[in-house]
């Protein structure tokens, strides 16, 4: 549990005054901007972005540095060993919050080598199913494994994944047992959907949009507390299960020990610009919506996540892909 509470610890340490002389100047220089990805994809597009905007408020260059490995843990890895100065930064997204309960070890603790600084986004994903499937909602979904039990499959990016774990969220609310495929990413198992030889995949809303405008995939749920409003047509989950809820989410940490006032200019500055017309719909092109939370409020959620993935990990027995 340290590493669950140890965001409120940390944050509570730093009592410097919120416009000290250090954030008074800050930056001074280039910022570097860690992406535990590999370059050219939506996180490394949005960045980038963000990155532009902060040079042009502030007049220092911001570097995209993708250090992608190991489920994101090479970058990270790298991240929590930088000066805590405030001039690197770490971009994070949900597997940050899984792979604490994942991995039994890790080189570098999420609490306690690192500070919240804000959310930039969230992103549900959707249930998708091929045009054949014999129903049309949750209820007729769980009807359907309930009735097979264990013959029904999902498909995922890989074992441990965000759209993997709240598959498994699914099947503990839902009372069902279905048969876990991992695929080496979203394409080929979006390929074997399509074809009907899995039965669904929970995915982002980017990656079946497209499928699901030229009428090759269904949407039958949103895993979002909320419908969105580019696809109202689809019913959340918790409209069946009441409670449940799984969003991806991106994020911005920094090395702990950034003095507080540093961490406040740079998250109020984030949460500005995550919320500009082009930003936002950067983030809607992903299907995403923007956050831009304070760093008391992404610590508090950050905490959240953490133990409510380590839970689900543990319930279902997931183990890492070797």
């Amino acid at each position: 549990m340290k590493r669950f509470c140890i965001f409120a610890i940390a944050l509570a340490a730093h009592t410097t005054p919120a416009f000290s002389q250090d954030a008074a100047n800050y930056p001074s220089r280039p910022i570097r901007m860690i992406v535990p990805f590999a370059p050219g994809g939506g996180l490394d597009i949005s960045t980038r972005l963000i990155g532009q905007k902060l040079t042009g408020k502030w007049g220092q260059n911001v570097v995209v540095d993708s250090r992608s490995g190991a489920a994101t843990i090479v970058g990270t890895e790298i991240a929590s060993r930088a000066s805590p100065d405030g001039y690197t930064v770490l971009i994070i997204t949900t597997t940050f919050a899984i792979n604490p309960g994942l991995y039994s070890e890790l080189p570098y603790d999420p609490g306690r080598d690192f500070t919240p600084v804000t959310q930039l986004n969230s992103q549900p994903n959707v249930v998708v199913v091929p045009p054949s499937f014999a129903g049309n909602s949750v209820k007729d979904l769980i009807a359907l494994a309930k009735a097979k039990p264990g013959e029904l499959t999902f498909a995922s990016p890989g074992a441990g994944s965000a759209p993997h774990l709240a598959a498994e969220m699914f099947q503990r609310a839902a009372g069902v047992s279905m048969i876990h495929v991992p695929y080496k990413g979203i394409p080929p198992a979006v390929t074997d959907v399509i074809g009907g030889r899995v039965t669904m995949l929970f995915t982002t809303t980017i990656s079946a949009a497209p499928h699901i405008k030229a009428g090759k995939l269904r949407a039958v749920a949103i895993t979002s507390a909320k419908r969105q409003s580019g696809m109202p047509d689809v019913p959340t989950i918790g409209e069946t299960l009441p409670g449940y809820r799984a969003e991806a989410f991106q994020g911005m940490v920094v090395p702990a020990g950034v003095p507080q006032a540093i961490v406040n200019k740079l998250s109020a500055e984030v949460a500005r610009i995550v919320r500009l017309p082009d930003v936002a719909e950067r983030f809607q092109l992903d299907g995403a919506e923007p956050v831009g939370s304070t760093p008391k409020e992404f610590a508090a959620f950050l905490k959240a996540e953490m133990q409510k993935w380590s839970k689900v990990v543990k319930d279902a027995g997931v183990k890492p892909e070797q």
